[in-house]
């Protein structure tokens, strides 16, 4: 085991969202922004952004890793930036203010056609739909969660049908 491998949860924490340049075994070096680091096989996940092209991600094995200097530190943009990385790509798409109209629009269309909802949650950001069904942000059919199938089938028809209607 080398001395990445024994280190523990909280110290590959703190290389989380820093420019680092990895040294592993055989003299190959490489340099990104630490995404996450695997607990289990201290595995380190790079993100790089190459110019005029998407993300790139690679993964150096934790077995192989002898030495990691941390480069630059991340501002906040950069830390915005790779959470997007791993994000759902709707809800990327929408400011607060954006999520916080879809909301209310759809709560009131669910209210109008007779459909008891309310919110939940810490912030109301959570629709509950007779008490059995929730919808989470940004409130598309994908974002319906029920036990019931037969419920959940009919809801996620019912907000496809009304997303449709508004574009």
């Amino acid at each position: 085991m080398n001395d990445w491998q024994r280190k523990s949860p909280l110290d590959w924490k703190t290389y989380v969202n820093k420019l680092v340049k990895v040294v592993a075994v055989e003299k190959h070096e490489y340099e990104g922004w630490v995404l996450t680091v695997d607990p289990v096989s201290a595995s380190i996940v790079l993100a790089t952004f190459p110019e005029n092209e998407k993300v790139s991600i690679s993964f150096v094995m934790g077995h192989a890793v002898q030495e990691v200097r941390i480069l630059q530190e991340g501002d906040s943009d950069m830390e915005q930036r790779l959470a997007r990385i791993c994000a759902p790509e709707e809800s990327q798409a929408y400011s607060p203010e954006e999520l916080e109209e879809r909301k209310n629009a759809l709560k009131t269309w669910l209210e109008t056609n007779h459909i008891p909802v309310g919110e939940q949650g810490e912030l109301g950001r959570t629709l509950s739909v007779a008490g059995v069904l929730t919808i989470e942000p940004p409130y598309g059919p994908e974002q319906c969660s029920c036990s019931n199938e037969i419920i959940l089938s009919r809801v996620q028809g019912l907000v496809q049908g009304y997303l449709d209607r508004q574009h």
